[in-house]
């Protein structure tokens, strides 16, 4: 296994924006391979290239008056942990509306609240986002897919020479971020209870959300641990994958569904260490399902705004619904190799007027259940999410206008299909 893996969709997808927008947002979790992105963007281009780390104390010292530090540099800046300094994007606008153009700004954010918030203020309209997730399976060997199943994407877990390596270096993930993160984004409730509260969240993967419940085993209120959440969430830790209703003429579950994002910082949570535990473990279905709904939601390059999930009090549900305009994307997980039709996937067809449902299981085989219905395996999950992918436009501050920047040659390619 080589020590690095490159990410060619996502240096072209950041380099694209670059060509449009005078900033772009580059987010994802703390470790996940923004910094060394930022390099390949960097190296991929023709002119000057400045790099501020703000966890850098001296770096935040040069920034200490932004347009002196800032103002005269020229080609491509890079910010590096940015929520830290979100007094920064007023600068940047005025630094973004100049005339010519001298700079372009790549901010990358490990933590969103405060990056979204400032920049939406800030720099609408001049300002598009990608978010950089972990490894997929359309970047790792296709033998590899269990291996990144049981360590999660974070590549460092992910490359590990060992199975130990791998489960020490998730482990101290999960200290510094409950030691260092947390706090900085307000929770202040102490690493052992947010280290429960984590615990709690991983043995309800998978599951509806129960503020209620988990609230009074911590003595809180359902209204704190709501927020704890919210904020998890917002740092790319979790996912809470909203439900889906319409009248339907049915009572239909209302609360989300929470998942830990990487199953790798999952199985740590849960103690799991090797393939052979993660398989006997009561968790194990749970595990696949929050997987492989990432993986189709990469593959598909959804945003969260086009994920749900569909339950109905009587029992029915669909674990992924994707919803793009009018087009309803359906699929449903199953840790088998021998799945089979079901009510559930039946009603589902009819009462979410699915055109087609996909249900991914653990076989080898691709083959139809029904007209309606295939059954698609882990392996060949790519190919058939490919012709339903739609390349989304960049994520743009709705508010105010476009900005139109013309620098031909900007960027020279360096990478195939850059």
């Amino acid at each position: 296994m080589k020590g690095v893996i490159d990410r060619p969709a996502h240096l072209r997808a950041v380099r694209r924006l670059l060509g449009r927008f005078p900033v772009v947002g580059l987010l994802g979790a703390r470790q996940v391979g923004k910094t060394t992105l930022s390099a390949a963007v960097g190296r991929a281009f023709r002119g000057e290239v400045t790099r501020f780390d703000l966890e850098d104390p001296a770096a935040v010292a040069r920034l200490a008056d932004p347009m002196l530090a800032l103002g005269n540099l020229k080609g491509l800046v890079l910010l590096d942990e940015i929520q830290h300094r979100p007094e920064l994007f007023a600068s940047l606008r005025v630094l973004a509306d100049r005339r010519p153009v001298k700079a372009r700004f790549l901010v990358l954010g490990s933590a969103s609240p405060h990056l979204l918030r400032q920049s939406a203020e800030s720099l609408a309209g001049r300002i598009a986002y990608h978010f950089l997730p972990g490894l997929g399976l359309a970047e790792v060997e296709a033998t590899s897919s269990d291996r990144l199943w049981l360590r999660g994407g974070f590549p460092r877990a992910f490359l590990a020479r060992s199975e130990s390596g791998s489960f020490e270096w998730r482990w101290q993930f999960l200290r510094t971020f409950l030691e260092r993160d947390l706090p900085q984004l307000g929770i202040a409730a102490g690493t052992q209870a947010m280290h429960r509260f984590w615990s709690m969240l991983a043995h309800s993967h998978g599951q509806l959300w129960n503020a209620s419940e988990i609230g009074r085993s911590m003595g809180l209120s359902d209204t704190t641990v709501r927020g704890y959440l919210d904020k998890m969430a917002d740092s790319f830790v979790m996912r809470q994958l909203q439900p889906w209703h319409e009248n339907l003429g049915k009572r239909q579950v209302k609360s989300p569904k929470v998942y830990v994002r990487d199953t790798g910082l999952l199985h740590a949570l849960l103690d799991v260490r090797t393939a052979r535990q993660l398989e006997s473990h009561p968790k194990v279905g749970a595990s696949w399902e929050g997987f492989v709904i990432d993986q189709v939601i990469q593959a598909l390059d959804a945003q969260p705004h086009e994920c749900y999930f569909w339950r109905t009090h009587a029992g029915a549900e669909l674990d992924l619904l994707v919803m793009r305009g009018t087009q309803r994307i359906g699929f449903e997980v199953k840790r088998t190799t021998a799945p089979a039709m079901t009510p559930s996937m039946a009603s589902a067809l009819t009462d979410l007027k699915l055109k087609k449902l996909h249900v991914v299981h653990a076989g080898d085989a691709t083959f139809l259940l029904s007209k309606q219905i295939e059954a698609v395996a882990l392996g060949d999950l790519l190919d058939v999410c490919k012709p339903l992918r739609q390349q989304n436009g960049p994520q743009v501050s709705r508010a105010g206008r476009l900005a139109r920047l013309d620098l031909p040659g900007l960027m020279r390619s360096r990478t195939p299909g850059g």
